[in-house]
């Protein structure tokens, strides 16, 4: 069984087996982040990048999904909202 920690967004949890970007917001989710948070994370990333059609490989998608990851997972935990009545008309 994997050692627990304390995870800033729940009481406890497995940490993550390594940093999940190669830069220092990587290294902080690494260290704050368990591993069931990550996973909840990357669904709200897929919503993101599905309703906004983003690339990843874009610059500009990239910070979009860096600042969401800043303030989902690292600051106060509002997320942008994901209008679904809208979902393929919003062009980033």
């Amino acid at each position: 069984m994997s050692d627990t920690f304390a995870c800033r967004r729940c009481p406890e949890g497995e940490p993550l087996a390594r940093a999940p970007f190669r830069n220092e917001l990587g290294e902080r989710i690494l260290a704050e982040i368990c591993q069931s948070c990550w996973k909840d994370w990357l669904q709200h990333q897929t919503a993101l990048i599905n309703h906004y059609g983003l690339d990843p490989r874009e610059k500009k998608s990239r910070d979009f999904l860096y600042s969401q990851v800043e303030q989902v997972l690292l600051g106060d935990g509002a997320a942008e909202e994901i209008d679904t009545s809208k979902e393929g008309t919003i062009s980033w």
